[in-house]
């Protein structure tokens, strides 16, 4: 059954319809898994394949437009089934009564709800897509972005010689200029992975370390700065970061910028790590939502502060997505993160970004959704 009726009215979110609104005829949730070609180690998890929840959202037009989150409950707090609840329950009836016009008018609906990051996300993301379709124009054009992206490879967590190989192949196979070198393997071990990847590389790639908040604050400065003796360009997350004291004296003692993430939910909080002294922000658009991600883009510039558009575990579709974010970005401090989808041994869309030289080519089709074979996804779908 489509449509609000279906939910008691006790249990409806009131939305006020936007002026020019167009209504929404479809609203389909679907849930997919993509295989990875070898498992791969995270921080806190091993996966041999990544979950996505995926949404399309079709208005009286016949314009549509789609994205998706990958659904790992230590980075977004949620699973595939409580997202497809929260998407039903609380967030397709506000949607739906407003309508879709302007997605940042939608964003600021969808953020009188407290939480829920990627179920806003998810529909922050598929509204912008949904807005490129209807005017038929892609939205990198629409924000003068860069017809090329220049990106980066994240070798993930293994023993040195290991990610060396993966490291070098990946450099041989797309041209890569620069590596994202996951590190929380214990001081010792990556530094030897730092070693081991530049002389499979070269010194013509520039490398930078994700500790993933690994090690203790008290031990952030010593690991940054033998991170940074062994070449690393920026460094991630050495420990857990709050925008607090710590960190403004951690960042006031490097000469090299320290990369936040996981630290922000939001732009509320990418504003008081500037106001605490960020050098660098990583900005995800498919952490989110591509509305926030811009406002966090304007704050750093602001600042005189950087970002880096970063990982999420995306597929393809989530990657093209990125990148629309990546293309407008003026001066990122390093190539977009969003190269995941070479992990995946499938695609939901056909046409999926070819890397050349490091860089990706801007696509002149206006929305994602058009290229996804939604019938292969048919039986993927969340019954209602």
């Amino acid at each position: 059954m489509e449509g609000a009726d279906r939910y008691p009215p006790g249990d409806r979110v009131m939305a006020v319809p936007m002026p020019d609104a167009e209504p929404i005829t479809r609203w389909t949730v679907y849930v997919r898994q993509l295989a990875y070609a070898r498992a791969v180690q995270w921080s806190d998890m091993t996966e041999t394949g990544a979950t996505f929840v995926v949404l399309r959202i079709e208005t009286e037009s016949g314009c549509a437009g789609a994205a998706e989150v990958a659904v790992k409950p230590t980075w977004v707090g949620a699973t595939a089934a409580s997202l497809c609840s929260v998407l039903a329950e609380i967030f397709e009836p506000l949607v739906r009564g407003q309508g879709l016009a302007d997605p940042r008018r939608t964003r600021a609906a969808l953020d009188t709800i407290p939480g829920n990051a990627p179920a806003k996300a998810l529909i922050d993301n598929a509204c912008w897509d949904w807005l490129a379709a209807r005017s038929g124009v892609p939205l990198w054009r629409q924000r003068n972005g860069q017809p090329k992206v220049p990106v980066s490879w994240a070798v993930t967590r293994q023993p040195p010689d290991a990610m060396a190989r993966e490291a070098g192949d990946m450099v041989a196979r797309h041209g890569f200029r620069t590596l994202k070198i996951k590190g929380g393997q214990g001081l010792d071990v990556d530094l030897a992975c730092m070693a081991a990847v530049r002389h499979a590389v070269g010194d013509g790639v520039a490398m930078y370390v994700d500790a993933n908040g690994a090690y203790p604050t008290e031990q952030a400065d010593t690991y940054a700065r033998a991170m940074i003796e062994a070449g690393a360009v920026a460094v991630e997350d050495p420990c857990a970061f709050a925008p607090d004291r710590e960190f403004s004296l951690l960042q006031q003692a490097l000469d090299t910028p320290l990369l936040v993430d996981f630290g922000m939910t939001d732009a509320r909080d990418a504003r008081l790590f500037l106001e605490r002294g960020a050098r660098a922000l990583s900005i995800k658009p498919g952490r989110f939502g591509l509305t926030q991600a811009w406002q966090m883009q304007h704050l750093a510039q602001a600042a005189g502060a950087t970002a880096v558009a970063g990982l999420m575990g995306e597929s393809a579709l989530g990657t093209w997505a990125g990148l629309q974010f990546a293309s407008t970005m003026p001066r990122p401090l390093l190539p977009a993160e969003l190269t995941w989808f070479l992990a995946m041994r499938e695609q939901f869309v056909a046409d999926t970004p070819r890397i050349v030289d490091g860089t990706v080519a801007m696509p002149e089709w206006a929305s994602v959704c058009e290229c996804i074979d939604w019938a292969a996804m048919a039986g993927f779908e969340v019954a209602t």
